[in-house]
């Protein structure tokens, strides 16, 4: 009986056949020329490097556009208001339509903020009413405290909702109440770096509505319509206002930029009429997703391609053995199989770590030459991506060589292998099927542990179209890897518990 090591030396001078080895590096160089094919095609169309979104405090890209009623404050005050109103409108663009009708997104925004001056991107504390999802406290951008949810976009002179802010140095407290007596703290926020004399103001704005256009077999696009939202204050009470400047009003951020947006005219503004001051605006204050650049990941077209050789090779790696058995070759024993498990998934990961190292920073370069924002991520998110691609195509790899040995058939095992890793992982990442299908899909299949790649992040306070078509996975990269670890371990076991321990006829004694 062969030891481990010589076992792996033997599959090892089998797999390296010159076939093998040219389809690997066949898989690799694919993945590379359609995402540098990719890149190099994506052309800006600005006229010079296209405008990017702002960044924030920890260096992300945000949306930063509202409508701002503002002065100083210094390093400890409060703003206390009283929420009266709060209405909008929403407008069908053209060509389809051309028309506002009233009505609130469930995340238009109005309220009171904090901020380090008007720059986009700035530090920030906000407490405001939203369309449907109550009151809310953010900060920076990517936070979101939960208040009261009774109130949704649902107020009036009868049944108003009290806001106040408080600041003391770097922390920012926000309160509520129904009757500007009782008071129930909604969140508390620590902004590091916030100067003494800050920005404190009233404030709204409205995310575009999305809707969305069905395309495929049931798949969807995304189309946006232009919204506003407003809202009326009164009892608006300031402490610790600094002394020099009054009040000013301004549009933080660009507004009305996108072709249709013009047919809508009002871009915010400030009005004041028997002691109530009414504040109207259009935009968002938070995190972006795809639209605020191209992700990583987008980079990485040529996987799908790529799974399907590596699949192939990995199939064929076992069914040829089994033919040379038929013919009277050595048995495929335990020992044979894990040892064709362990050099296929080697081979598999060093191919990934090759293909997927090399075309991301090539393919994020070229992109950046060709004026297109990008959304940037951590060196550690960098790393799992490239790391992870390379761990879920090495245990799709072991996963199709198990399904190989189980069948023995290699075009029916690659079918199935093909049928049940790389179709779900190819077609889901285009607008073809229904978003719960394709959720499905990459919730039960093998194809989960690509998830791996995904660097956009879901939030909730953001409205979008989170679906796999859009660069979104429904399991995190982590449990996606998991349900495909844990179908490779029960395929293989399952495999091994079918052979034999060891090749008696080689054991045998010959007369």
């Amino acid at each position: 009986m062969l030891t481990t090591n010589e076992l792996l030396r033997q599959e090892w001078t089998r797999f390296r056949r010159p076939g093998q080895l040219i389809a690997m590096a066949v898989a690799a160089l694919v993945v590379l020329a359609l995402g540098l094919l990719y890149a190099s095609g994506s052309q800006a169309s600005c006229d010079g490097p296209c405008p990017t979104d702002p960044s924030g405090p920890d260096g992300s890209l945000v949306s930063d556009q509202f409508f701002f009623l503002h002065r100083n404050l210094g390093e400890n005050g409060s703003i206390t208001v009283r929420l009266t109103s709060m209405s909008g409108t929403l407008t069908y663009p053209p060509p389809n339509h051309d028309q506002i009708v009233p009505g609130l997104v469930p995340w238009a925004k109005a309220g009171i903020i904090i901020k380090d001056g008007v720059r986009q991107g700035s530090s920030y504390a906000a407490l405001m009413l939203t369309g449907s999802h109550g009151v809310r406290m953010q900060y920076d951008y990517r936070h979101d405290i939960a208040g009261s949810a009774s109130s949704a976009g649902k107020v009036s002179a009868r049944a108003p909702r009290w806001l106040r802010l408080t600041r003391s140095g770097e922390t920012i407290t926000g309160h509520e109440s129904a009757d500007g007596k009782q008071w129930a703290t909604v969140g508390t926020a620590k902004l590091s770096g916030l100067p003494k004399t800050v920005q404190i103001g009233l404030f709204a704005t409205s995310p575009g509505d999305l809707t969305l256009r069905s395309v495929g077999l049931g798949g969807a696009t995304e189309e946006t319509r232009f919204t506003q939202a407003g809202g009326a204050f009164d009892h608006v009470s300031l402490k610790g206002a600094a002394s020099a400047g009054g009040w000013s009003s301004e549009a933080v951020g660009e507004m009305n930029h996108t072709d249709w947006e013009k047919y809508h005219k009002a871009s915010g503004a400030v009005i004041e009429a028997n002691g109530t001051i009414t504040v109207t605006g259009t935009g968002d204050i938070g995190p972006v997703g795809t639209e605020g650049g191209r992700p990583m990941e987008r980079i990485l077209v040529g996987m799908p391609l790529g799974l399907l050789v590596v699949l192939v090779v990995a199939v064929r790696f076992v069914t040829s053995q089994y033919r040379r058995e038929a013919a009277g070759g050595a048995l495929v024993t335990r020992g044979v199989l894990a040892a064709k498990a362990v050099v296929v998934g080697a081979a598999a990961f060093v191919t990934g770590v090759l293909a997927v190292g090399t075309v991301v920073p090539v393919g994020l370069a070229i992109l950046k030459a060709n004026g297109i924002p990008v959304i940037g991520v951590s060196a550690l998110t960098a790393v799992r991506v490239v790391v992870g691609s390379a761990t879920a195509l090495a245990l799709a790899a072991v996963l199709a060589l198990t399904l190989g040995a189980m069948i023995r058939r290699g075009r029916l095992a690659s079918l199935v292998a093909l049928s049940a890793i790389a179709v779900p992982y190819a077609v889901t990442a285009f607008p073809l099927l229904a978003d719960g299908l394709s959720q499905w899909l990459l919730r039960v299949t093998p194809a989960a542990g690509f998830a791996v790649q995904q660097t956009l992040i879901e939030y909730p306070q953001v409205v979008s179209h989170y679906a796999p078509s859009a660069g979104y996975f429904p399991l995190p990269w982590w449990a996606g890897l998991a349900v495909l670890c844990a179908y490779t371990v029960m395929a293989l076991g399952l495999a091994l518990s079918r052979l034999p321990r060891s090749d008696e006829r080689a054991e045998q004694p010959v007369d």
